[in-house]
Parts: C-alpha cells; sequence; structure tokens
C-alpha cells in the first residue's frame, strides 16, 4: 500500500522543488528569448528573471513570492492508496511550513487566510484513472498574475479554427504586462465550460519547445504564438521580440452545438514537478 505519510512527503519535495527549480525546457526558452532580444529594456528584464531563477536555485528559495494555489494532477494506476486527498493536502501544509512558501489561501467572501495553503475544494486534483502499477502525482503552483488573466469562450461552430485562433490572441493581447511575460499559453479546446479550462491548465504541463503530436494542433499552436509575439508587448510589458515562450494546446470532443475555448495563461514561471509512487 502507498501510505498517507508517503503520499505527505512526496506532495512537500514536489512543490519544495516546482517552487525553486524551473524546468530546463522553460529555461533554455528564456535564454533563446535573449539570444534573439535587440530591445534593451527587454534583454535587461530577461537577464534579471534569469539571474532570478539561478539565485533561487542557488539559495534554495522560491523563485517568486507568489508560490501560487497548489493545482495537483493525479493519475492512479493499479495500486492500494491510503487516504489520497488527506496525503495531499497534509503535504502542502507541511511544504507551506517548512520551505516556507506564502500562505495565499483566503475564504473569497471574508478574505480570511487560512494560513495552510489549503481551503474548500483546495487543493483542487484531478484524478485520471490509468492501467499501469503507479500512483503519478503532479504539483503545478498557480500563481494569480497569471491566473486573474484567463479567459473563456462559448464559440459558436462557425467560428471554428480562426475563431479560436482570433480569441487566444486577443486573450493574450488584452493581459499585456499583467501576467508577468514571457509566458506559457495553455489553451484547451472542446468538452465543456469547465472542461476547456481544465485542458488549458493541463496544457501547461508539456515541455516547452515541443509540438503537440496531431500536425493540425501543431500548426495552430505555431500560428498563434507567432502572432502573440509580433505583437511587440516583450517581457515585463515593456517591449521586445518574446511576449510568449510557447502555447500548448489540448483539445477534448464535444457537442455537436458547442466550441468552448479556454485559455489559461502562465507566468514565465512555468513551474510543475512530476514523480510516480510504486507500491514497493
Amino acid at each position: 500500500m502507498i501510505t498517507k505519510d508517503v503520499i505527505k512527503d512526496t506532495v512537500y519535495e514536489l512543490y519544495k522543488q516546482a517552487a525553486i527549480i524551473l524546468g530546463g525546457d522553460v529555461r533554455k526558452a528564456l535564454e533563446d528569448a535573449l539570444k534573439i532580444e535587440e530591445h534593451d529594456l527587454a534583454r535587461l528584464n530577461l537577464e534579471a528573471i534569469l539571474k532570478n531563477i539561478e539565485l533561487a536555485e542557488e539559495k534554495g528559495i522560491p523563485m517568486c513570492q507568489d508560490t501560487g494555489l497548489p493545482v495537483v494532477f493525479v493519475k492512479l494506476g493499479n495500486v492500494e492508496v491510503e487516504d489520497l486527498r488527506g496525503g495531499i493536502e497534509e503535504g502542502i501544509k507541511k511544504a507551506t511550513k517548512e520551505i516556507p512558501i506564502r500562505p495565499n489561501i483566503v475564504d473569497p467572501l471574508t478574505r480570511e487566510n487560512t494560513n495552510i495553503n489549503v481551503g474548500d475544494y483546495i487543493p483542487p486534483i484531478d484524478i485520471e484513472l490509468i492501467d499501469e502499477d503507479y500512483l503519478e502525482i503532479t504539483i503545478l503552483p498557480k500563481g494569480f498574475g497569471s491566473e486573474n488573466n484567463n479567459a473563456l469562450k462559448m464559440a459558436l461552430p462557425a467560428e471554428g479554427i480562426e475563431g479560436i485562433k482570433e480569441f487566444v490572441v486577443e486573450s493574450v493581447l488584452k493581459a499585456k504586462g499583467k501576467p508577468c511575460p514571457p509566458t506559457v499559453i495553455g489553451v484547451g479546446i472542446g468538452g465543456t465550460s469547465d472542461l476547456c479550462l481544465k485542458l488549458g491548465k493541463k496544457a501547461l504541463l508539456g515541455k516547452v519547445g515541443e509540438r503537440n503530436p496531431d500536425p493540425e494542433i501543431a500548426k495552430l499552436e505555431t500560428e498563434i504564438l507567432e502572432e502573440i509575439n509580433a505583437s511587440g508587448i516583450g517581457p515585463m510589458g515593456l517591449g521586445g521580440k518574446t511576449t510568449a515562450l510557447d502555447v500548448k494546446i489540448l483539445k477534448a470532443h464535444t457537442h455537436t452545438a458547442g466550441l468552448p475555448i479556454g485559455v489559461c495563461v502562465q507566468c514565465w514561471a512555468d513551474r510543475h514537478a512530476t514523480t510516480r509512487i510504486y507500491d514497493d
């Protein structure tokens, strides 16, 4: 059995890694953006971001003061698990106290802080059942400077691919510098209103710089990314060549009468960490 204590310790380590160490794919994308940048202020911003990433890892402290709302993705295989939610919540509480990370979770009406980064329905846990012999857990700490710029459109089927492109680009350009660009843009297409936004968030787990294996989606990702970067919004919204590091798209089948589009904006700190736990 995979015990509650093992889950707690795993989630703690995942949150610590996600908060402090940025993935190599995102770091490389930022370094590549610096190589092609000609705008002096944009170069200064990219250099500051890269120095920040280096210092966070060197000193073992979170790379951003907004350590996010913890979003958890679980792949549950053919293993026996003891109190999955309880273990995840205890791991987040431990991370809040020991890393430490900023307590961000409040009651939406009273604004009273729980001080443990756990609350009603928080963390949100997405569970996917798989025919494997492990439990996989991913932590995605989602900062709200970017989350506040997410967008949903229940488009008409007739709007088609051009309508999807237009809405995603329009949503990102409307945000300007608020989500701390260069961003990573997750897009969910299809499903229902809630599912397309969830797919947009899940898309952020894909490797920056890699295209979707579906050639039609890959083409759409590339075209949207090029349009966003042609805007000149640039790092931190102060001008430059790179407004987004990548666009990642996931799709689901949907109702014949609908075309839901969810846009999930992520700041340059596209943080997440994943591991698998086996019975042994």
